[in-house]
């Protein structure tokens, strides 16, 4: 291993100057396109603490577990806030109470209709976080008013509008007339701290 990673790193070197350059470019150019697929149609940015709910909470549960999505809302109430999900695969709801004054004091914007969905794909098991609204409706009808829905399996995500079913674990049109895939925003997890921003 210590070799191939060698080899990879000082392929560089061998070509001569001007190849390592293009290599060097080839990488920032690679890095630049998956910046560029974050959606910035609508602020996101979402923090949460695994280490303060742990399980059953249903959301710290679904981070260790491929497949497993859910659909995350905020609200305050007496200015305390909660985080409201959904799970893909049974629909099952939970309310997540943040109580330390961290959690309530930090910022928490979740896309165009305060809702994202957010999961690890079992096509990749990397974390993904999708925008909560349909993205060809948002891009030809504009306004916010086209929430996705789970399937009853829990795999699709449906949009009432448009009729069309996207795939959660990649986020393209699974059901219905073509499109655009989902849009999405970065999402990373570090073991503790579950992050969605853009």
């Amino acid at each position: 291993m210590r070799r191939f990673v060698h080899s990879i790193v000082s392929t560089p070197l061998h070509l001569g100057r001007g190849w390592g350059w293009v290599f060097f470019l080839m990488l920032f150019w690679a890095c630049d396109d998956v910046e560029n697929s974050v959606y910035r149609g609508h602020a996101c940015y979402f923090i949460f603490d695994a280490t303060l709910h742990p399980a059953p909470c249903q959301l710290t549960v679904a981070l260790g577990n491929p497949g497993h999505f859910m659909t995350v809302r905020a609200k305050m109430v007496g200015g305390v806030r909660h985080i409201l999900t959904t799970r893909n695969y049974d629909q099952a709801e939970e309310d997540i109470t943040l109580t330390s004054k961290k959690e309530n004091s930090t910022r928490c914007v979740l896309g165009a209709s305060n809702a994202i969905i957010i999961g690890r794909s079992s096509y990749t098991g990397m974390f993904v976080c999708y925008e909560g609204q349909c993205a060809n409706c948002l891009d030809q009808y504009g306004g916010t008013n086209y929430p996705l829905t789970w399937s009853p399996n829990g795999q699709q995500l449906q949009c009432a509008r448009c009729k069309r079913s996207y795939d959660v674990n990649n986020g393209v049109v699974a059901q219905g007339e073509g499109g655009r895939q989902l849009y999405t925003y970065n999402a990373a997890f570090d073991g503790a701290v579950l992050r969605a921003w853009n």
